[in-house]
């Protein structure tokens, strides 16, 4: 994994709660894929038809409040969106996110900037975004060596799996 990623803006407000990430209807499973045909169904129901591999969500303050659920990462992830650049995340959300491997970067300045559309290059190591449409780069705090292993494994439970030198397929 080269932490570097290039994709096309979907914006959202501020409180996007876990409810409208992934309704409560479909939490009768995990399966990401599943999940990823209704995530943000509630808010914009044509983002799971158009959402493009390596796309960014982009939120206001407070993403992600709510229900402490996994399923609303595993939704975004699933539907293919390489990270999430927020003004602010709930910690809850921020946790799962990081614990299922989905990259989130708090950033109120790329936030507060970016619009519906805009071309965005991050750089997860560095920390660094830029919004091709504007030319502008903002800097987010990056992550530590720990954070980034655990995101390039696939989440937090791949990363245990090594750390421990279980090799479990399925």
């Amino acid at each position: 994994m080269d932490f570097k990623f290039d994709g096309t803006v979907w914006k959202y407000g501020d409180n996007v709660d876990t409810d409208v990430i992934i309704p409560a209807r479909y939490l009768n499973t995990t399966d990401a894929a599943t999940l990823a045909q209704h995530c943000m169904e509630d808010i914009d129901q044509v983002f799971a038809q158009q959402v493009s591999p390596g796309d960014i969500i982009v939120g206001g303050r407070n993403f992600g409040c709510g229900s402490s659920r996994e399923h609303a990462p595993i939704s975004i992830k699933g539907a293919g969106v390489s990270c999430i650049i927020a003004e602010s995340f709930a910690r809850i959300f921020f946790r799962n996110a990081i614990n299922i491997g989905l990259p989130i970067l708090e950033c109120p300045e790329a936030a507060l900037a970016a619009q519906k559309g805009d071309r965005l290059s991050v750089d997860l190591i560095a920390g660094k975004i830029t919004n091709h449409r504007t030319g502008e780069t903002y800097q987010a705090s990056p992550y530590n060596g720990m954070v980034l292993k655990i995101i390039e494994v696939g989440g937090l439970v791949p990363y245990t799996r090594n750390v421990l030198g279980i090799n479990i397929t399925n």
